[in-house]
């Protein structure tokens, strides 16, 4: 069984710390059995004070690090962070104990601990938004994107703050083992299935007053029709405004743009057909309105950097290998 490894470090947040186990302890196969196997480790094995009122105990220490094919680090309290070669010596040494190929993952500021490692050394990555300025002038080497929910570079993923450390366990889990798995968790969590992760950390108006014209019942529209081409004007003209108009409350809403919201949209339902029917790839990419078997295979290469044929074949077969987004 895949194991994620936890690392809780002095003054851990207890909300970040709570998501990978359960996410990834919700996980389940067609017949129920759990797909990862969650633990939790210090540095030392010993009690974790938390940034609240009260401290968490665990059962594992460094060594854990040995096991892990997965290892996930939550964001704690610390003092500032400026310099590069900021790094506890206990820390550094736990890094060592990893395997080759081991998954590594940060949620929100414990970015700070992978740069520090050298990890994301020429690598893109992202942070909280309210720490990016100073993350990129702490460690200038990192490819510092402040504006998404967070960034795949394949063994190595980070995330932003807080929810989207949810966003980027639950991409994971359809990574490793695709749309279905990933949904039946988000049911049992009541979590949203899917949030790319290029979509906007800050979004002008996730909430609308109520007396303000919203793009919602469009968006509910679009996902219906989306086996026909549909144009930006299509689009307005539903939710009764101008083109300019609505681009720029779905911006607001959405934190991206029509066209790129829609074909994202396409594709996970690309996604979900390969992954749930035995259509040919040309009747597949009609049904997601891409129109040729060749825009699909063009969309999904950009998207998760494999073919149609590729994707079934990974998805439909009992061995869920992870793929590089």
């Amino acid at each position: 069984m895949h194991r994620v490894v936890v690392l809780a470090l002095e003054g851990v947040y207890p909300f970040e710390l709570s998501i990978p186990v359960r996410i990834f302890g919700t996980a389940t196969g067609e017949s129920g059995e759990p797909l990862y196997d969650v633990i939790t480790c210090s540095l030392d094995g010993g009690p974790v004070k938390t940034s609240a009122d009260f401290a968490v105990a665990v059962e594992h220490g460094a060594e854990a690090f040995k096991t892990a094919d997965t290892l996930v680090i939550p964001p704690f309290a610390c003092g500032p962070v400026d310099e590069r070669n900021w790094l506890p010596d206990e820390l550094a040494e736990a890094f060592t104990h990893l395997r080759r190929g081991s998954r590594i993952v940060s949620i929100c500021t414990a970015s700070y601990v992978l740069a520090a490692a050298g990890l994301l050394d020429g690598r893109p990555a992202t942070t909280h938004w309210n720490d990016a300025d100073h993350f990129q002038r702490t460690f200038p080497q990192v490819k510092v994107d402040p504006d998404v929910l967070f960034v795949d570079d394949g063994d190595v993923l980070t995330a932003a703050g807080v929810a989207a450390g949810v966003d980027l366990c639950m991409h994971i889990v359809r990574r490793d083992h695709g749309s279905m798995v990933a949904n039946r968790v988000a049911r049992l969590c009541v979590i949203p299935p899917w949030r790319e992760g290029g979509q906007a950390q800050f979004i002008e108006r996730p909430v609308p007053e109520p007396s303000t014209a919203t793009t919602s019942a469009t968006r509910a529209w679009a996902l219906e029709q989306l086996h026909w081409p549909l144009a930006l004007s299509e689009l307005a003209a539903h939710a009764g405004m101008s083109v300019r108009t609505f681009s720029r409350c779905f911006r607001d809403e959405v934190g991206m743009t029509p066209v790129q919201w829609l074909t994202r949209q396409r594709v996970e339902h690309a996604r979900r057909l390969l992954e749930t029917t035995d259509l040919p790839v040309d009747r597949v990419a009609a049904e997601a309105g891409f129109g040729t078997a060749a825009s699909l295979r063009q969309h999904l290469a950009s998207t998760i950097g494999v073919s149609p044929t590729a994707y079934r074949h990974t998805f439909r077969t009992n061995d869920h290998m992870p793929m590089s987004a």
